[in-house]
């Protein structure tokens, strides 16, 4: 039974629709750098708004796992040489932050030019953090032109 759930939930996160921008369909479990922390809500399938299906993407994160700094994910070659692409976090409409992975400055790649960003709570993430409340806010993140935060209180 094990196996099938597994299997279940693998097929059911690697099905998810994505929009022009981002997805927020199931959510599966928290990437490594985010697991443990307060508000990790898990990973969601993101597709950027210069999709290249088919392709193995590069993308370098400007800030790793850290929700209360804006980041920019920067598209590069396998070297890590830019290539001109980019995309910062992002809010989404139920108010989760958006939050790339995996480290900062790691290159990584997306299989089918997919990411898979964690989301978090800011509000759990900003109590995490010995604040009272907080709520995802758009923050700028210098090369990106829009990023997000959790922003606390």
């Amino acid at each position: 039974m094990k196996q099938f759930t597994a299997l279940t939930l693998l097929v059911s996160c690697s099905l998810l629709l994505a929009s022009p921008v981002f997805a927020h369909g199931e959510i599966c479990e928290p990437s490594d750098g985010a697991k443990g922390m307060a508000g990790a809500m898990g990973t969601i399938e993101f597709k950027p708004s210069d999709w290249q299906e088919n392709k193995q993407s590069w993308w370098k994160d400007s800030d790793g796992v850290a929700p209360g700094v804006a980041g920019c994910h920067v598209g590069t070659d396998a070297q890590g040489v830019p290539n001109g692409r980019m995309f910062g976090e992002a809010c989404l409409p139920d108010g989760l932050l958006v939050e790339s992975n995996p480290g900062k400055d790691v290159i990584h790649g997306h299989s089918d030019d997919l990411g898979h960003p964690d989301t978090f709570d800011c509000n759990a993430w900003c109590v995490g953090e010995g604040k009272t409340a907080g709520m995802c806010e758009v923050a700028a993140a210098p090369p990106c032109e829009q990023s997000a935060r959790c922003a606390c209180k």
